[in-house]
């Protein structure tokens, strides 16, 4: 069985990505948590991820770091990683990829913390092109490909992908048109993400950076999450 490094709920969004994804197609994998540390990570995670990050994916003797590295592990092993028609498979891929590489400003402006909700203080010129950007894939993918995922009927890789980008809107109250915010709430109700989403709440532990970083952001209306 496969075993599967991440941290934080609440905090990781690159957990996330291959978290939900081996969730809602079913393959086994044995979690394994190891919470942000204040101070920085590198040395513990590096105990089982060359890199010093998470997510990194266990197969026997095997170590595979990276979110999309994992992703393409998993698909040569797994059906139902990526679209099985050749079109929405490369529209899928390439999204991916741009999520995977992009979107700095809404990263950075953004940080992931699924129990709290944000007021921003500002949506600036960097954020807002992201946004737009975001809608208009989401927007693409359900058009092309007939939804409720962005690649067709079935949740894959492209949607496990943005689903840290659903999160963050909810958090922090971010605009979309009225199709990509029926997506992305479509995305918050999938069984595995509300089960993380649950997870995340229950978390006790604070990481001082994560928490600036946060609250850099906006005015916190409300932490939904479980007291310290």
């Amino acid at each position: 069985m496969f075993t599967l490094h991440i941290a934080n709920k609440n905090y990781s969004s690159w957990s996330l990505r291959p978290w939900v994804l081996m969730k809602t197609l079913g393959i086994p994998f044995a979690e394994q948590l190891h919470p942000f540390p204040a101070g920085g990570a590198w040395d513990l995670f590096r105990k089982f991820a060359p890199n010093g990050k998470v997510p990194c994916l266990q197969d026997g003797t095997i170590h595979v770091w990276d979110s999309l590295a994992i992703t393409e592990y998993l698909a040569e092993r797994h059906d139902g990683v990526w679209p099985l028609a050749g079109e929405a498979r490369t529209w899928a891929r390439c999204a991916t990829a741009e999520m995977h590489s992009g979107f700095t400003a809404l990263r950075g402006q953004c940080g992931m913390s699924c129990g709290v909700r944000i007021k921003m203080h500002e949506i600036n010129a960097a954020l807002s092109r992201d946004l737009t950007r975001v809608d208009e894939l989401w927007t693409e993918g359900l058009a092309r490909f007939g939804g409720p995922f962005l690649a067709g009927a079935n949740f894959t890789a492209v949607d496990a992908f943005f689903a840290p980008v659903a999160f963050r809107v909810q958090t922090y109250g971010l605009p979309l048109s009225a199709i990509a915010a029926s997506y992305c709430q479509h995305l918050l109700n999938e069984p595995a993400m509300l089960e993380w989403y649950m997870a995340a709440l229950q978390e006790a532990w604070r990481e001082p950076a994560h928490e600036e970083e946060v609250l850099e952001a906006g005015e916190l209306l409300v932490d939904l999450r479980k007291s310290v």
